[in-house]
């Protein structure tokens, strides 16, 4: 198999289906993300560079199949791509030849984009798993799903084409259980609860997310208090039940819960002015709080239904034994 930055040599590979009658109907994209294990990204850029035909026939994405029509695909030899492996130690909870599960530390970006072309946490992964390379999105290959850079927790990263496949469609089925760890201001009125409504763009500020877009998608998080801390402070948990961008920061700030450390939606050093008490978690507080510490779901492979959990890291720790430490002065 070809590593990162180079292309396999090779003949293309060419795959033949025929459509059945419970299929007919489907739009041609739709039919081949149910029937191979390639990424919808990939499967586009083939259509669109007409290497799906229909009976013979170049068809558009849009195109609804029809029962007994054969589908030919001529899958081409995998792209280069610019990703460079950068060994660097990594926290694997679990690992075999379909999946790996990783605990991200914060402050580490998951792949490169602007303003970070190396130093990912997806530049580790190639280095310890070259086949990533050609598995899924070119840009993020082996990604199903990211975090934050600020944001510690799980991930899963798929090893194969049918593994990625997979776990997007649980993703997108919504059966892949998140649960995550907030440390939120203030206290909640209810002990649990649920919180739904449109996240999307900020109208006026294009790197924020809002909860009143002009545009937005349905999103849905599911909530409960853990613990209620000295300073004003609540532990809380949090599922999201939708993927929105900044999904769990945007819910919180909204009912006027902002994670602590998130200055981007008012969590950040300003909500400590004229609180003396927690000069001394102040200090500790260097970004959002927030750390993906359940994932659950199904082995693409197994069937077997598979639960990982992540300990809080080292700082959000420190704050918390610090607030608690301010109950034991009072």
């Amino acid at each position: 198999m070809a590593g990162a930055g180079q292309v396999a040599d090779g003949p293309p590979e060419s795959l033949s289906l025929v459509v059945s009658p419970e299929e007919a109907g489907l739009r041609l994209d739709q039919f081949l993300a149910r029937r191979t294990a390639y990424s919808r990204s990939r499967l586009a850029r083939w259509l669109k560079a007409g290497q799906v035909r229909v009976n013979g026939a170049v068809r558009e994405a849009s195109y609804r199949v029809r029962a007994k029509e054969e589908v030919a695909l001529v899958v081409p030899p995998p792209e280069p791509t610019e990703l460079v492996p950068e060994p660097r130690p990594l926290d694997i909870l679990f690992e075999d030849a379909h999946l790996l599960v990783v605990n991200k530390p914060p402050g580490l970006v998951v792949h490169p984009g602007a303003g970070h072309r190396g130093g990912t946490l997806l530049n580790a992964l190639l280095a310890h798993c070259p086949e990533l390379a050609g598995v899924g999105d070119i840009s993020r290959p082996g990604l199903v799903h990211r975090l934050d850079k600020d944001t510690s927790g799980l991930l899963v990263v798929a090893k194969s084409a049918a593994a990625h496949a997979h776990l997007v469609r649980q993703f997108q089925a919504r059966t892949v259980e998140k649960t995550y760890l907030a440390l939120a201001w203030g206290r909640f009125r209810e002990p649990q609860g649920e919180m739904v409504g449109e996240i999307g763009r900020h109208p006026s500020q294009r790197q924020k997310m809002s909860a009143r877009p002009r545009r937005g998608k349905e999103a849905v998080t599911t909530w409960r208090v853990v613990e209620e801390l000295p300073g004003g402070l609540t532990l809380v948990e949090l599922s999201p039940k939708t993927g929105r961008t900044h999904q769990l920061r945007v819910h919180l700030a909204a009912r006027g819960h902002p994670v602590v450390g998130d200055a981007t939606y008012g969590g950040g050093a300003a909500r400590f002015q004229g609180l003396p008490r927690l000069a001394g978690v102040r200090k500790l507080v260097s970004r959002q709080l927030l750390h993906a510490w359940r994932l659950s779901f199904t082995h693409p492979q197994s069937g077997a239904r598979l639960t990982f959990e992540a300990p809080l890291p080292e700082d959000f720790q420190a704050v918390i034994s610090r607030l608690e430490h301010l109950e034991e002065r009072d």
